[in-house]
């Protein structure tokens, strides 16, 4: 696993210019190819219940279009089960969930779990996270989260299964097809990203 490789492999290098929480098709939340929203908005989605499945959310996670959602943690408190209803929301939507089989609840329950630990990295780690974004394209879902901290992730080395704490990298390594870290010289903080498929 490579965690110093600035882009995992296909990925397409920087942001679109649509990175700023405006979707590139008009104002947040309008259903373009980005959408993002405040920590305080998803709470309030989230209070509604899960999201209905879009007519296109088969196609998104078939294979379709990019899709990508935004979540800001600014002024949040706990944001760990706000990132896991968030991203639950965006498995509805692109068509993850409700899973028909074992394999692709178990594809879901993964990607939720590696939100948990990205976010609780960031935690611990890093004076909290700053923004989630997740990203589905092509049966690939990749989660970012960004943080303001300067250390460097790593799974703890070696890994003891029965020693309590430091298995969140690990169980990201595990789970994931890629994961790494991105910095962008001359900016404080640092996205760590991680790549999970849906089952075939």
């Amino acid at each position: 696993m490579s965690t110093t490789r600035p882009y995992s492999p296909g990925d397409r290098g920087p942001e679109p210019s649509g990175a700023s929480g405006v979707s590139e098709g008009g104002a947040p939340g309008s259903g373009g190819p980005e959408e993002g929203v405040s920590a305080g908005q998803a709470a309030m989605i989230g209070a509604s219940g899960a999201a209905a499945p879009s007519p296109s959310a088969g196609a998104a996670a078939g294979g379709g279009g990019r899709q990508v959602r935004r979540l800001s943690f600014d002024d949040q408190s706990g944001v760990v089960p706000l990132a896991r209803d968030f991203t639950r929301q965006a498995l509805y939507a692109w068509g993850w969930l409700p899973s028909a089989t074992a394999d692709q609840r178990a594809a879901a329950e993964d990607v939720l779990l590696v939100v948990s630990e990205l976010v609780t990295n960031a935690c611990l780690h890093a004076e909290g996270p700053d923004e989630l974004r997740i990203t589905c394209e092509k049966k690939v879902i990749r989660l970012e989260v960004s943080d303001r901290g300067t250390g460097q992730p790593a799974p703890r080395t070696p890994h003891r299964a029965g020693r309590p704490g430091g298995h969140g990298m690990f169980i990201v390594q595990r789970l994931c097809l890629d994961w790494g870290v991105v910095r962008t010289p001359g900016v404080a903080g640092k996205r760590v990203w991680a790549e999970l498929g849906a089952p075939g």
